[in-house]
Formats: structure tokens, C-alpha cells, sequence
């Protein structure tokens, strides 16, 4: 019953309601994810993603289902998202003469002009991240920039790891809603 007192609370935007949701269903929808990716890094991504996606699309959510398997079928579907986004980046088949066309085609090393547009976005980037919240800039800064787990973030700023998964996926959605404003 005190599940979905938190769900109804969560749809009327009680943050407090959404960190009981995320604490408590955080690690079947993990273990979930580690078991069909069987790699850490990814199945956390895709936990988080989920929890994002919920939380986006609460108010949807039919009370005659139960919530962990709301929460799993979303999960399967940004694991599908991402398998098919890997899928297009992988190799395609090339006929001989297309693989001879390939060994004549210029250097593709970025040129100058290309280096100053990458560091430009970079520059965008991290101007836009500079007008978060400190500790907003800090979990993305550890998370996307020094490549550290949420395991590794948390002991860093000496949080429990449920807020720091709450902190990033706020962050996240934070900076979507500069960059976007930016536009």
C-alpha cells in the first residue's frame, strides 16, 4: 500500500516520493540489467535512463499493472534502443571495388578548422555545464569527464549512491533544459 502512496505522490512532482521510488526499485531493475548486459558500467546507464524515463512518464503509469515490471519494460526498451543504436555503428559489407575506392581516399585526420569546432562545442559544453549548481557541475564533471562509476562518485563526495544517482539523472535533465534554451 505504501508503494502506491509514493507512485501517487510521484505524479503530483514529490521529489521525496521519487527518491523512494528510485532507493527501492533501484537494484531489481540493476540486477535486471547487469544479467542481460552482463557489464556494470551499462546496466547502470540504462538503470539511470530508466528511472529518467519513469519519472518523465509517471503520469501514465496504469495501477492495474505493478510498478517493477512498468519499470522492467521500460529498462528492456532502452537496452533495445541501445543495442540498436550500436547496431548501426557497426560494420556494414563492402564490395572488393568500394574496399580499392577506400585505400584512395584522402586522409580523413581532422584538419585544423576541424579541431576548433570540436573544441568550440567543447567550450559550449562546458560553459553550459558551468551554469548548473556546483554540485550538479561536480557529478557531471566526475561522471562524464573523469569517467568514474556511481560507486566511485559517491565514496569521492562522500554521499550515500542513492543520491548520487538522483543528483546525476537531476543534473542531466538540468542540462538538457540549458542547452536547449541555448538554442
Amino acid at each position: 500500500m505504501e508503494i502506491n502512496s509514493k507512485i501517487e505522490k510521484a505524479k503530483s512532482g514529490d521529489q521525496i516520493a521519487f527518491t523512494f521510488l528510485l532507493d527501492h526499485y533501484w537494484n531489481e531493475v540493476y540486477s535486471f540489467m547487469l544479467k542481460r548486459t552482463e557489464n556494470e558500467t551499462i546496466a547502470e546507464d540504462i538503470t539511470i535512463e530508466t528511472f529518467s524515463k519513469a519519472f518523465d512518464k509517471i503520469k501514465t503509469y496504469n495501477a492495474e499493472f505493478q510498478f517493477n515490471t512498468w519499470l522492467i519494460a521500460i529498462a528492456k526498451n532502452v537496452h533495445i534502443d541501445l543495442l540498436r543504436k550500436k547496431k548501426t555503428n557497426l560494420f556494414i559489407e563492402i564490395t572488393d571495388q568500394e574496399n580499392q575506392q577506400a585505400y584512395n581516399i584522402a586522409d580523413t585526420t581532422p584538419s585544423v578548422e576541424d579541431e576548433l569546432i570540436t573544441e568550440q562545442n567543447l567550450s559550449r559544453l562546458l560553459h553550459c555545464i558551468k551554469e548548473l549548481k556546483p554540485h550538479y557541475q561536480e557529478v557531471i564533471q566526475l561522471r562524464y569527464f573523469q569517467e568514474m562509476s556511481y560507486q566511485e562518485i559517491a565514496l569521492k563526495i562522500n554521499e550515500p549512491l542513492s543520491n548520487v544517482k538522483v543528483k546525476l539523472l537531476r543534473a542531466k535533465k538540468l542540462l538538457a533544459e540549458v542547452i536547449k534554451n541555448k538554442r
